[in-house]
């Protein structure tokens, strides 16, 4: 679902970009109209398009980028069991090389919106170490002889060497004897260390961290997330008109207090409240509907 929201929200705006240089054409066009010679015409338009037509390469292999990253840390949050709803403090993305990093900058505030992860971080390529496990079954058969030596060579490759293997998809390996031999992507296994406090994901060329650490802060904008959608869905299942003002009355519970106190304002924007508080509710109380958070449960009063 995460996918497709970004994936729409990308190609809206990749749709206005391309109507707005099909625009600055057709008005060049008119404003050339009956004075150069349509040659000469046809030739200043074309000049108008091939920029906007790198543009738009660009604008697609940076979508496809973003698009790539958010997937890679929602398959995180699942693989953690950490809800999309729960912000998190950082994703950390090693730049390998500069193009990466001016790629992530353009769509950054999506891919964070996305995800719900306050900070992208640009970290350094050797943030994470890395070692190459060789396939002996496949280069076995392309080294013969030499695989004893290409795998000494291998095992011992600088983290710099790697992530030029990760990105170029190949790379020279001098042996013991001085002998230079040529290792691809596909030949060798590349094994992130694991940090602790962080969940790593390597796709080819591509690697995501994601911090997992919840601050009591972020746990409190977790839960109050959480509250938001218990109100709406009930707002919604009660046949409340969507602009009808409620009342509403949280039973006494640790989290949910400090959620409440710490994001009252959104929590009652969020559900049109005029009234948010948590106060005991007595067993019996007509009206009350219990909210199933997991780990508790609450009652909650909501009226018109």
């Amino acid at each position: 679902k995460g996918k497709l929201a970004l994936g729409a929200h990308l190609q809206g705006e990749r749709r206005v970009e391309v109507e707005e240089a099909r625009t600055a054409v057709r008005k060049e066009g008119r404003r050339l109209h009956g004075r150069p010679q349509r040659g000469e015409r046809a030739r200043r338009i074309l000049q108008l398009e091939k920029p906007h037509a790198v543009d738009r390469v660009r604008r697609e292999r940076r979508m496809e980028l973003a698009q790539r990253v958010s997937s890679m840390v929602l398959s995180l949050r699942k693989k953690e069991r950490i809800i999309v709803r729960q912000p998190l403090r950082c994703v950390a993305v090693p730049i390998t090389e500069p193009r990466l990093k001016e790629d992530l900058e353009c769509y950054q505030h999506i891919i964070l919106e996305e995800v719900n992860v306050k900070e992208l971080h640009f970290a350094d390529a050797n943030m994470l170490e890395k070692k190459v496990k060789c396939n002996f079954r496949v280069m076995g058969a392309k080294f013969g002889k030499l695989m004893k030596s290409v795998n000494a060579a291998v095992t011992v490759l600088s983290t710099d060497e790697i992530n030029q293997l990760e990105r170029d998809s190949r790379l020279s390996v001098t042996l013991a004897d001085g002998e230079v031999v040529e290792i691809e992507r596909g030949d060798v296994e590349i094994i992130t260390s694991e940090m602790p406090g962080w969940a790593v994901v390597t796709d080819g060329n591509l690697t995501v961290a994601l911090d997992l650490t919840v601050t009591p802060e972020l746990k409190n904008e977790g839960v109050s997330r959480e509250i938001v959608k218990r109100i709406q869905n009930h707002r919604k299942e009660s046949g409340f008109e969507i602009t009808d003002r409620i009342r509403v009355t949280l039973s006494n519970h640790p989290e949910i207090e400090e959620a409440v106190n710490s994001f009252h304002d959104y929590i009652a924007a969020q559900v049109l409240a005029d009234e948010l508080r948590c106060a005991e509710i007595p067993a019996g109380t007509d009206g009350a509907v219990t909210f199933d958070f997991g780990d508790f449960t609450i009652e909650a009063v909501i009226e018109r």
